[in-house]
């Protein structure tokens, strides 16, 4: 195919995946947010993102057989939906609600940063780690990586560690971002200091 019509295919494919995946799961994390709480979505959204990903890569020559082209399309576009009904979500709402008031907006620079710097890095990676590990099959361009199954694991892995490091995050549903970062303990402890020191003439 010419370049347009590889264009328009490939896009028409992302959009489904879009439309059945992406904008679900943003929806589910708008309705159930303030229900089951930020550190609930993003564990669930690691776990079944891992669970997705390994049933993916491990019988991957299953998936691609032409019969089961179907059922990987089903398969990868549930990952979407959980990596949006979970890490994709609540990893720009958590940093605005955790971090003290006084450093807020520099972490959460930072941590946006960081974000954007995986995604280039997980999206230009994937390009060249998933090409054959057979030089004579690789797209133009490109050297051999490790494959489309061993990519895939990987991925999972990922995903897994991200599960584990989010047992290290506070839950912040139904909390003030002043009970969040501690300022009011702080603002009343000082209150108390003060009328401790303060001496009253008689």
């Amino acid at each position: 195919m010419n370049a347009v019509h590889e264009v328009y295919v490939v896009s028409r494919a992302q959009t489904l995946i879009a439309l059945c995946g992406t904008v679900p799961g943003y929806w589910f994390t708008v309705a159930l947010i303030d229900h089951i709480g930020r550190f609930a979505i993003q564990l669930m959204g690691f776990f079944f993102m891992t669970v997705f990903m390994f049933a993916l890569a491990i019988p991957y020559h299953h998936w691609t057989l032409k019969a089961n082209r179907i059922g990987f399309l089903v398969m990868y576009s549930l990952t979407f939906f959980f990596a949006n009904f979970g890490p994709n979500a609540t990893t720009f709402v958590v940093p605005a609600e955790i971090f003290p008031a006084r450093l807020r907006s520099t972490c959460h620079g930072i941590s946006a940063a960081a974000g954007k710097a995986g995604a280039m890095v997980g999206a230009f990676g994937f390009l060249y780690a998933a090409q054959s590990t057979d030089p004579a099959k690789t797209d133009a361009g490109y050297p051999p990586g490790i494959g489309v199954k061993n990519s895939l694991i990987v991925l999972g892995c990922i995903n897994f560690f991200g599960m584990l490091f989010t047992l290290l995050v506070p839950e912040s549903k139904g909390k003030s971002l002043e009970e969040l970062s501690g300022e009011n303990e702080e603002d009343s402890s000082s209150g108390n200091e003060a009328s401790a020191n303060r001496t009253v003439p008689i």
